[in-house]
């Protein structure tokens, strides 16, 4: 087990760094992984049963971490999306391929059982690419979560049904219907107990020691403890984990209990995705690639299409049914377990199995693709006339304002300053791409259009030649510099205000055209300076001076910081943020005897902050000699601090 491990590990290492250059997706990068170095490609891994539980755990500990996004109280809410939508989509999508499955020439008994195995979708990638692509509470998000709870349940029913109609088991299939329910009941009102009386108490005695380690071994204990009872009752570790995490949801400690688990959760899911592609028949796509493409289409078509038709027909609007069949058209990986235990039960004729399970993989490998490109594809799907008519619909609202303002992005900043600006009764219309929220802020305000600020025709509607002012408070540095550059184009002398969180791209939206440029983290910090100084007595005139200057100087007095032990700087945000960095120059440092210009420090992106020589601070304009001992704080980003660094230890960089 240790060598596949290794092997396992060392390819996907190579796999997802390439993917990630790539811009796919991680959970593609696994299943192909699996597909690569499984028994019918390079044969590299053995099958073992300890590797195959060790995947397992993943999914455990996925919806163990959903559970604690998801609270009981919010899972009340969902219950008639769970039991109404989700019994709905089983049945609407079980039958027709159960019937599809009979005709094929499947016996009754095993076309309904894989026709219902086919209904259900993918828990582990669906929640995980929801929650990558920050989607799990979106409307579209909540509903596919709601109908997979309810699938997970089904799965376990299905999983005991087949001895049953295999002929195998002793009992009855209702009997065993009715034993599983009842377990699942009692786990219910078991964890249910243990989360109101047990655990709040353990949690804050753990808490009370103050110890990482045993906090971190509690989270992991509670959550093999309630897999393994859940695999005790005979149900699935996965429902079992998502009940207790639901249940801890109300816990204070649950955001720290998520952070613990992260790390573990992650590697376990991608063994778990390897172990999926292992399953599959490579050789199947050289001889029946054509049926197999066919057979993942339909699957794929069908499930989409019927769910998109639920969703509709139960009130939601159009753009939240097609983008929620989207998220549930795959086939899930419980399929793969339902054709195992019907082969061993001989309900499934030889060759259909690996047919199957290769348009289920295919479905599943699509998946993440499928859900970052689901916004342009609704969009598509729409017709001509419906996307067109809203910029002749904006452009009539606007089209008796002058002088307003413009408002890209109506999110907290944007509607912050929507709301002083009608204070002072100064007209301003917004543009926002979230429906739910242009929904709920349209009611109450009749200035707020659903619609991407990057598009010029939308800013041509908002009416951007007669405005006085155009505020982007997009969360989006992409989009934020799109619109800049955009509405540049459109009207070169409109005065532009840009908010950031920080300061990291504070260059390229100024060189966009942006007139001034705030970001969020600097301006607070320098309000709490503002606030500290006229706390310690020092005249408001001269703090508000003080921070006049800051502001007239582009914040550069702020820039940059001293990053924790804590501090992720392999993120992409954070590899993009301006830190500081001293460097102590050593008797042999390159640097010692060179001025800073003869080092030229800037033409690596790197800024000098302060040099300080025997605890005080050195004149930066002077051309005198660096010496050892010196201390050199650097200013930029992590790649450019380090070239900096290397020049001048070493003269390289």
């Amino acid at each position: 087990m240790f060598a596949n491990l290794l092997i396992i590990l060392a390819t996907s290492l190579v796999v997802i760094a390439l993917f990630r250059r790539l811009s796919l997706p991680p959970v593609l990068g696994y299943l192909c992984v699996g597909l690569l170095i499984g028994p019918t490609a390079l044969n590299w891994v053995d099958d073992s049963a300890g590797l195959s539980h060790l995947a397992e755990l993943g999914v455990v500990f996925l919806l163990f971490s959903l559970g604690l996004e998801f609270s009981l109280p919010r899972m009340l809410a969902l219950r008639s999306l769970v039991f109404g939508l989700g019994s709905l989509q089983v049945l609407a999508c079980g039958l027709p391929l159960s019937a599809l499955l009979y005709w094929f020439g499947l016996s009754l008994e095993a076309a309904l059982l894989l026709g219902a195995g086919l209904a259900l979708s993918s828990t582990a990638i669906v929640t995980k690419e929801l929650s990558s692509l920050g989607e799990v509470f979106s409307s579209h998000g909540q509903k596919a979560i709601g109908v997979l709870l309810f699938q997970d349940l089904v799965a376990v029913l299905l999983l005991t049904l087949v001895p049953a109609l295999a002929g195998d088991a002793g009992e009855h299939w209702y009997l065993v219907l009715a034993l599983t329910l009842g377990k699942a009941v009692l786990l219910f009102f078991g964890l249910l107990l243990a989360s109101r009386w047990l655990l709040p108490r353990l949690f804050h005695e753990v808490a009370a020691a103050r110890s990482p380690e045993m906090f971190v071994l509690l989270a992991l204990v509670l959550v093999l403890l309630t897999a393994w009872l859940t695999q005790l009752l005979g149900l699935s570790m996965a429902l079992g984990a998502f009940l207790a995490g639901m249940l801890l949801g109300e816990s204070h400690y649950r955001h720290q209990i998520e952070a613990d688990i992260r790390p573990f959760r992650d590697i376990l899911l991608g063994l778990f995705f390897v172990s999926v592609g292992m399953l599959i028949d490579i050789q199947l796509f050289v001889s029946h690639g054509l049926l197999i493409a066919g057979l993942t289409l339909l699957l794929m078509v069908s499930k989409g299409g019927i769910v998109a038709l639920l969703v509709k027909l139960r009130g939601s609007d159009t753009r939240s049914a097609w983008r929620t069949g989207l998220t549930l058209a795959q086939g899930g990986e419980f399929c793969f377990a339902l054709v195992a235990v019907a082969q061993q039960g001989s309900l499934l004729p030889e060759g259909y199995g690996g047919l199957i399970l290769a348009a289920t993989f295919c479905s599943m490998a699509l998946t993440p693709l499928l859900l970052r490109a689901a916004p342009k594809l609704v969009e598509r799907m729409q017709t001509p006339e419906k996307r067109a008519s809203s910029v002749p619909a904006i452009a009539a609202a606007s089209e008796a304002l002058h002088g307003h303002v413009v408002i890209c992005g109506y999110g907290r900043v944007g509607q912050s300053i929507g709301r002083f600006l009608r204070r002072e009764q100064i007209q301003f219309i917004a543009l926002d791409d979230d429906p739910v929220r242009v929904q709920e802020a349209a009611a109450g305000e009749a200035y707020v259009h659903y619609g991407d600020s990057r598009r010029s025709e939308l800013l041509i509607a908002v009416g951007l030649s007669r405005a006085r002012l155009m505020v982007v408070a997009v969360d989006n540095i992409a989009a934020t510099l799109a619109t800049v550059k955009q509405a540049r184009l459109l009207h070169p002398e409109l005065a532009i205000l840009v908010r950031t969180r920080d300061d990291s791209h504070l260059a390229e939206l100024q060189a966009a055209g942006a007139t001034e440029v705030v970001p969020e983290v600097l301006e607070s910090s320098l309000m709490l300076a503002s606030h500290a100084l006229i706390m310690l007595g020092l005249p408001q005139d001269h703090v508000r001076a003080r921070a006049e200057a800051v502001r007239r100087g582009r914040y550069r007095l702020l820039r940059g910081y001293y990053h924790g032990g804590q501090a992720n700087l392999l993120d992409s945000p954070d590899r993009q943020r301006l830190l500081l960095h001293a460097v102590t120059l050593s008797d042999e440092a390159y640097a010692c005897g060179r001025s800073l210009a003869e080092l030229a420090l800037g033409t690596l992106d790197v800024e000098v902050q302060t040099v300080r020589r025997n605890d005080e601070e050195l004149f930066l304009g002077s051309d005198s000699p660096l010496q050892a001992g010196d201390a050199i704080v650097l200013c930029g980003q992590l790649e450019a601090i380090e070239s900096g660094e290397a020049r001048l230890l070493g003269g390289k960089g």
